[in-house]
């Protein structure tokens, strides 16, 4: 199959990957726009996991408060390089964060970070609700288990759905910045205050 140039500027034009990036997902995915993008994502993944060891010495302390003034957000977004941490789509990445965080307030970075008792509290709340309902124990326990994963999405940043896009979570917006740019970009650190909290 041939791929033209027209297919591939588009291509380049929705995702901001290089041309020949855009032309090998094309031609693997065999011209399908779609799954030449969900290529993309993949492989952006896969290169973010093996810069997992690198260091993000660098980065920016973006700010956001929000029109009335009674919820403000300082979000730390760290890169590689200084290169990167100048460039204006990674400082619209950390205002985009920082925005995200004074709209859904989340409690966590990732559900790593939510302590073990937290997790174990919720979880005997939520078996002891559907036991109530007198469900069998192996069933209450699953949807249980179903019930805490929802939980720990609403209160995790990288999982959320981002308020001014909800068909991407945090995590996937993270993961095409890591592509675009080609380099480890993490989210290390939030704050959020509002008026009365």
């Amino acid at each position: 199959m041939t791929i033209t140039a027209k297919e591939i500027a588009e291509l380049r034009a929705k995702t901001g990957i290089g041309m020949m990036e855009c032309k090998k997902a094309l031609e693997e995915a065999e011209g399908n726009e779609d799954k030449a993008i969900e290529i993309l994502r993949k492989r952006g993944i896969a290169k973010a996991a093996k810069r997992a060891e690198r260091e993000t010495k660098n980065g920016v302390i973006e700010s956001y408060v929000h029109g009335n003034g009674k919820i403000g957000v300082l979000v730390e977004v760290l890169a590689e390089t200084d290169f990167v941490a100048q460039n204006d789509e990674f400082k619209a990445f950390a205002h985009d964060v920082a925005l995200h965080v004074a709209a859904m307030n989340p409690k966590y970075i990732a559900k790593e970070n939510v302590p073990a008792e937290t997790v174990e509290k919720e979880k005997a709340l939520f078996v002891e609700e559907v036991a109530a309902l007198g469900k069998p124990v192996e069933i209450a326990e699953k949807i249980a288990e179903g019930k805490l994963n929802k939980f720990l999405e609403e209160i995790c940043l990288l999982d959320q759905p981002f308020v001014k896009d909800p068909s991407k979570t945090i995590t996937v917006l993270l993961n095409d910045l890591t592509l675009k740019i080609g380099e480890k970009i993490v989210i290390n650190r939030f704050c959020r205050f509002e008026i009365g909290e």
